[in-house]
């Protein structure tokens, strides 16, 4: 099992999306109760635009117990495609819940803002993004994020369903 969930994260790296997902999936199949596999799955549905799909997957992925770095990633997955279906309530509760685990995750944060913008909650969200502007040391989890940032930022007003 081992070796195909390897091989599922490579085939996800090289950006063979569709066939990742289709072996996370079988995956899934023999370990439902995995939040890693869940998680995965999730990163796969995303990329491929299919954003409603994704959720369940986060959703199991955090509720199983997902740990670490893998756990502060499906926060942000899910909070954005929360924020992407529309469901900006649900985005700003999961991303204050969020950035109580992980402080330091400056792309929470802007993502939230983005959320508050959404919220019609400008001086806030406005706000956030100053601070995080101003601060001396860049933050590496933002610059992960730069692909996503930079298409939100023309597309704030979309949603996604």
């Amino acid at each position: 099992m081992e070796d195909l969930f390897l091989k599922a994260v490579r085939l996800r790296e090289e950006g063979q999306l569709e066939q990742a997902k289709q072996l996370f999936l079988s995956l899934l199949r023999q370990d439902e109760k995995n939040p890693r596999l869940h998680a995965y799955c999730a990163w796969c549905y995303d990329s491929l635009g299919e954003e409603r799909q994704a959720v369940p997957h986060y959703e199991r992925a955090i509720r199983l117990g997902l740990t670490g770095e893998e756990l502060g990633q499906s926060y942000l997955g899910l909070g954005s495609t929360y924020r992407a279906l529309g469901r900006y309530e649900d985005a700003e509760e999961l991303f204050a819940e969020a950035i109580e685990h992980f402080p330091d995750m400056g792309a929470l944060k802007v993502f939230q803002a983005m959320t508050r913008y959404n919220l019609g909650r400008h001086a806030e969200a406005t706000g956030a993004l100053l601070e995080l502007l101003a601060d001396p040391k860049p933050d590496p989890s933002i610059a992960r994020y730069r692909r996503a940032i930079h298409f939100y930022a023309r597309n704030l007003d979309e949603t996604y369903e």
